[in-house]
């Protein structure tokens, strides 16, 4: 579903992303960690096709992202740490402004759908409200259902918890679960390991614009001979390769 060749990226003289190889099936739910500045949402950018990469390719269900984005950008849903919103539409319109960015769907199934999702959000009562009245996880969780309304293939999400309460997390951990078990391939950036040691398939680690590991948790702390929790196996394979002559 997704698959990245020989990706690069240069911005003057930083090399952002080196050379990145990666394919994720249909339904995974891969992790992609790294420290600050390690290329994660350089990678992310090139992926949706939002940055032009300096060599290689990035393919989305086998479309170029950069050749065919048209038929590619309908497939994703992308969820940035930093959503943009527009204050003066209410919930509701908001998501109907979504839907008809979509016309090849089903817009009857997707106003079904969006009423389906306000409510599984807990947005109900306040979808006719503007969005500027809105609380930072009112607004988070409004992303969120904006990028489900038309049944993405692949969902790319950068710090899908920030601002959310736990109950809220909680039922976005468990609608992507429910998403990747569906046949949806999630690829998720984030700083908080504990979200990615406990919904991951695998996880890659990046850092330098190099991938330093991919696998399992089990896996990665196998190689890296770290038992014990994510973080632990983070810090190990990150201070190698400080410790390697890349401070």
């Amino acid at each position: 579903m997704i698959k990245i060749e020989n990706l690069s990226k240069q911005f003057d003289n930083l090399l952002a992303v080196d050379n990145l190889n990666l394919e994720i099936p249909q339904g995974e739910f891969f992790a992609f960690l790294g420290p600050n500045a390690a290329g994660k949402t350089t990678t992310i950018k090139l992926l949706i096709g939002l940055l032009k990469p300096s060599t290689g390719t990035a393919y989305i269900c086998g479309h170029n992202i950069q050749t065919d984005y048209v038929k590619a950008k309908a497939l994703i849903s992308y969820i940035p740490d930093f959503p943009f919103l527009y204050d003066k539409l209410t919930g509701s319109e908001f998501l109907d402004f979504v839907i008809k960015l979509y016309p090849q769907s089903n817009q009857k199934k997707q106003l079904k759908l969006r009423d389906e999702l306000l409510s599984a959000f807990g947005l109900s009562d306040a979808q006719n409200n503007l969005i500027e009245y809105y609380s930072h996880g009112m607004r988070q969780k409004l992303v969120f259902a904006s990028a489900l309304l038309h049944e993405p293939r692949v969902m790319v999400i950068d710090e899908p918890m920030v601002g959310l309460d736990p109950h809220s997390s909680r039922l976005v951990k468990d609608i992507l679960k429910q998403k990747t078990r569906q046949g949806v391939t999630i690829f998720l950036s984030t700083h908080t390991l504990s979200v990615a040691e406990e919904l991951a398939d695998r996880i890659g680690i990046i850092d330098k614009g190099k991938l330093l590991a991919l696998g399992s948790l089990e896996q990665l702390s196998h190689s890296s001979g770290v038992k014990g929790k994510l973080e632990d196996v983070f810090l190990r394979i990150t201070q190698e390769e400080t410790i390697n002559g890349n401070p």
